[in-house]
């Protein structure tokens, strides 16, 4: 089993373009034993117990879930769970957008070298277009990222060990 090691998306991947047009983004993964698909990654993902700590918040802003939500989520039978949409989705990945619009979130699944499967996670957050015309994040991004790195990383562990 590895730690979780920060890594960009790959050129090509559904979060890459975020960062190609001026948006924040980020990329984590994790190397695990044994074969797992993407809707095994996404429900393990969902249904941690510090996930569900987020999900019980988004129910107090009216945006519940539930995990029969997050099992059609995985499996492609619904292109909405809780705060988020279906933006793209190939075999190996799914990138999902908030209701605002402003963040994504990314999962995919690779072969990982030396056997196993490569767990990778990120995000992408869409800076605002101030009056000038000018591209920002504004102080909250600035204020939140160092706790939202270690969210992510946490987030991408506690899956991983919900797979063992």
């Amino acid at each position: 089993m590895t730690a979780v090691v920060a890594e960009p998306a790959s050129a090509g991947t559904l979060l890459a373009s975020y960062a190609a047009n001026g948006g924040f983004t980020d990329g984590y993964r994790i190397d695990v034993e044994g074969e797992v698909d993407l809707a095994r990654f996404v429900t393990a993902f969902y249904t941690t117990p510090l996930f569900r700590l987020e999900r019980f918040v988004l129910t107090l802003i009216g945006k519940p879930s539930t995990d029969a939500r997050v099992f059609a989520l995985a499996r492609g039978e619904t292109d909405a769970f809780a705060a988020w949409t279906v933006e793209g989705r190939r075999a190996d990945e799914l990138l999902m957008c908030d209701f605002q619009s402003r963040t994504r979130s990314w999962f995919q699944v690779q072969p990982a070298p030396g056997g196993g499967t490569r767990l990778r996670f990120g995000s992408a957050i869409v800076p605002i277009r101030d009056a000038d015309g000018r591209n920002r994040m504004g102080a909250l991004f600035r204020a939140l990222l160092g706790f939202h790195r270690l969210y992510s990383i946490a987030l991408l562990d506690a899956a991983a060990r919900r797979l063992r």
